[in-house]
């Protein structure tokens, strides 16, 4: 087997560490409902910290990744998952809870920019959208495994155990890193560099490009959150209710990855899949307001949402420069985080203020829709040309070493778009 193929493996069980975790706490919703005392706006900021440090810890991390390597990252975001499962595991009070989800979204956030560099580095100008897809679905793995165990464990013992069960999967994901990990051939001898910059077309892609795989990831997400309180309002205990949405999850376990080979295979017809993708998952999202309970009704959710997915979030990675890609990603996951949380507090903010447990669904139904709208902003500014020189801070990849080279983008000119965008600091050479 292909090495590059063993990696996407090891990045792929350590994502699931991520999905699980994030589910840990909707899963055990009521229980936490009931021990604070919070309303559903709290619970859904709850649930949503575990994405908003991202939207300060993503443009750092992108540079510091830079800087110390993406293995070193990775390691460091899972110890913090571990330190902050233990500490919502263990919360006295809800403070103390968001202060842990809050820790613990900061590790995620690292692993959620460096996971996805490690894939886009094994298979640039190769299978990057089929690999992404792959990818992606780590993510819905570990969010099906959480709607699966984390709430009967939480029956069966206590949330609190069912919580600490998230500090386990984190490790093992740790041991996985260390023992099997390995860079790239092509970027093993690449000196570190710490980029501050990025030209300024490259800004607004990924600017644009992390607003729609936000409002993408965020319809999912409240979804899962807060579809199953559909249920539970009907009467059915909080483990059933989790089963409907669980099939949704294991479905894209196979559309995500075949949605990624579909978009490999046609990529002149990308637009077209992205497009009618979410548009046809935004109407089937409406169908679970009307039939909550039948699995099939979420099963063709999960089979259409998952064919955009890896032509969504290979965007970026096949338009950006190659030495600027951990930064590019900074930006872009800074929005996405900005987007997921800020959507699951108004899911819940919704079904406060209309009491209608089908409100957040029907946001999420809005939001699928409007990811629509990012590609139809990003596809006009592929063709603008980048600036020849950019800024930096220090330390300069030497010019023999080279990465791989990505796919060709066009080049079509607009002279405003040649000034680079300083990030951080002032121009230290060119």
């Amino acid at each position: 087997m292909d090495r590059r193929w063993t990696m996407l493996g090891v990045v792929f069980l350590t994502r699931i560490a991520m999905g699980y975790q994030f589910q840990a706490v909707p899963s055990v919703a009521p229980f936490l409902v009931e021990e604070f005392r919070i309303a559903y706006a709290e619970l859904g900021l709850l649930i949503g910290l575990f994405m908003l440090p991202g939207t300060i810890i993503a443009l750092p991390g992108g540079l510091l990744g830079q800087r110390f390597g993406d293995r070193q990252l990775v390691l460091g975001g899972l110890l913090l998952m571990m330190v902050g499962g233990a500490l919502t595991a263990a919360a006295p009070d809800f403070a103390t809870a968001c202060g842990g989800r809050t820790l613990s979204g900061v590790g995620a956030s690292l692993l959620n920019i460096f996971l996805a560099k490690m894939v886009a580095d094994w298979f640039v100008g190769r299978e990057l959208r089929t690999a992404m897809g792959v990818m992606l679905t780590a993510w819905p793995v570990g969010i099906g495994l959480g709607l699966l165990s984390v709430g009967r464990l939480a029956l069966a013992s206590s949330w609190r155990t069912a919580t600490h069960s998230t500090v386990a999967v984190s490790a093992i994901a740790f041991a996985l890193i260390v023992s099997l990990y390995r860079e790239p051939p092509h970027l093993e001898k690449r000196a570190p560099a710490l980029a501050a910059s990025l030209p300024r077309r490259d800004l607004v892609l990924a600017l644009i490009a992390g607003a729609g795989w936000a409002a993408f990831n965020a319809s999912l997400l409240v979804i899962v959150a807060f579809a199953p309180a559909i249920l539970v309002a009907d009467g059915v205990s909080v483990a059933e209710a989790a089963v409907p949405v669980s099939v949704a999850i294991w479905v894209t376990i196979l559309s995500v990855p075949l949605g990624g080979m579909l978009a490999d295979r046609w990529k002149a017809r990308v637009d077209a899949i992205i497009v009618v993708g979410c548009l046809a998952t935004s109407a089937l999202v409406l169908g679970i307001v009307w039939a909550p309970g039948t699995p099939w009704s979420y099963a063709l959710v999960g089979l259409v949402l998952g064919v955009p997915a890896g032509a969504l979030i290979a965007l970026l990675p096949q338009t950006a420069k190659p030495d600027t890609l951990a930064t590019a990603l900074g930006v872009y996951y800074s929005i996405y985080y900005l987007g997921v949380a800020a959507a699951q507090w108004l899911a819940g903010l919704t079904r406060d203020l209309t009491g209608q447990p089908v409100m957040p669904v029907i946001f999420a139904a809005a939001l699928m829709a409007t990811t629509t709208l990012s590609l139809v902003a990003f596809r006009p500014l592929i063709g603008l040309p980048r600036p020849s020189n950019g800024l930096r801070l220090r330390t300069p990849t030497p010019p023999d070493v080279r990465s791989a080279p990505r796919e060709s983008e066009g080049a079509s000119a607009l002279s405003a778009w040649t000034k680079p965008v300083a990030l951080l600091d002032s121009p230290t050479g060119s």
